[in-house]
């Protein structure tokens, strides 16, 4: 029996001594974890990528089109030739062309703000899992350490026969089983934490940070300080939109793309001049005689009625969430109240008990009951502000603006 409560107390004093080794780690608040995620992640840098990537192509949609120049030589006179040919950039095609480029852009732009409203939520999510983990870990080595106490009781009152072996046994099954419950959550604090500092873009195989934040409930008027109207997801969806259907436009356009065709003729032997530059000016239409682009503007007309359906979908869905993260913020704020009015008498509780058994007025029973309540109650409030944090968070995230470029 000594030797199962005596591992687990090595490992837990292990654990200890990472965690306190880690005061002399970095200190990283939850804003600095953030920015440090956003700094170094790979999903920062390919939806920059994507951003960057339809700038450009607005920047190629609105350039005009390049001329092309050919020479050629025949043996009938004239024999000398230069022709250009400059498509003509006409407004049926450049303006659907640019309005489709542009709006392709602006939905880049809105599904990166969101890509980076989902990384400060997943890190701000991490760090307050890894603060509530810290808390567990705490909360278990204090009630390991209250179990111990309650075993050293026993058996001082054993010793002068106020007690049986009974009760000394039990409150050495009591010990062992919390101090395995506080390796347990040691663990399980330090892993939290490791996962926060991979998701940071750090080293994950040592402790090199520390938490400054606390755990708070957040304030009442989270719920209240949200933007409503259109969320970026439907502004995204809604931006394909448009850009699906100015691409049908333009797909419908593209089949009457005309061009203008000059150049001069020299080298006519017949003429009084042979070396006179003759002018040469035409101009040239597509005639869809064979192909009249039937399938590219069927093609674009089912990207176009594929975006509608994803636009109404994201719509539905996304007022659908933000509904959701509403009535969990209020339910979990109510939660927190109320653990927190129950907290501190709990507590009490269990320490006048504890005294009391010290004193004999009460049975080890009483007292064990009156620990494992505060232990579940006190847990409770720990994952109630948890809860509530992430639902606070949930919440700015889905109605998050686009503040980058």
């Amino acid at each position: 029996m000594m030797f199962q409560c005596t591992r687990p107390a090595a490992l837990a004093l292990l654990c200890v001594a990472g965690a306190r080794g880690l005061h002399a780690q970095q200190r990283v608040t939850r804003a600095d974890a953030v920015a440090t995620a956003l700094a170094r992640g790979a999903r920062v840098a390919l939806g920059r990528a994507d951003t960057i990537a339809a700038l450009g192509a607005v920047r190629t949609a609105r350039a005009l089109p390049n001329p092309t120049v050919s020479g050629s030589y025949t043996k009938d006179p004239p024999h000398y030739h230069a022709l250009g040919d400059l498509p003509l950039d006409v407004p049926w095609l450049r303006a659907p062309r640019i309005g489709a480029a542009e709006a392709a852009r602006d939905a880049a732009r809105d599904q990166f703000a969101f890509d980076r409203a989902a990384i400060e939520f997943d890190v701000d999510t991490s760090y307050t899992r890894s603060l509530a983990a810290a808390r567990h870990a705490q909360l278990s080595r204090r009630t390991a350490d209250d179990a111990d106490s309650l075993l050293k009781i026993a058996r001082l009152r054993r010793d002068v026969g106020d007690v049986s072996e009974l009760d000394v046994r039990l409150a050495a099954v009591n010990a062992g089983q919390l101090e395995n419950a506080a390796v347990d959550d040691s663990l399980a604090a330090l892993g939290s934490l490791l996962s926060l500092q991979l998701q940071m873009g750090l080293g994950a195989d040592t402790p090199s940070i520390t938490l400054v934040d606390s755990l708070a409930a957040p304030d009442d008027s989270a719920g209240r300080n949200v933007r409503s109207g259109e969320y970026l997801p439907v502004t995204a969806a809604a931006a394909r939109l448009r850009a699906a259907e100015r691409n049908v436009t333009f797909t419908r356009a593209s089949r009457f793309a005309p061009s203008l065709e000059f150049g001069v003729d020299k080298g006519d032997p017949g003429s009084a001049n042979p070396n006179q530059l003759l002018p040469v000016i035409g101009f040239s239409l597509p005639f869809p005689l064979f192909n009249r682009s039937g399938g590219a503007v069927t093609q674009a007309i089912a990207e176009r009625d594929r975006a509608r359906a994803e636009l109404d979908r994201t719509r539905r869905e996304t007022d659908a969430a933000v509904a959701r993260a509403r009535r969990e913020l209020i339910a979990a704020q109510a939660r927190v109240r109320r653990s927190a009015a129950l907290v501190a008498s709990a507590d009490r509780i269990a320490g006048m008990s504890l005294q009391a058994y010290g004193e004999g007025a009460v049975a080890l029973a009483n007292v064990l009951e009156a620990q494992r309540n505060a232990r579940e109650i006190l847990a409770r409030y720990i994952d109630d502000l948890a809860a509530a944090d992430a639902a606070a968070r949930t919440l700015r995230w889905l109605t998050a603006v686009r503040d980058q470029p």
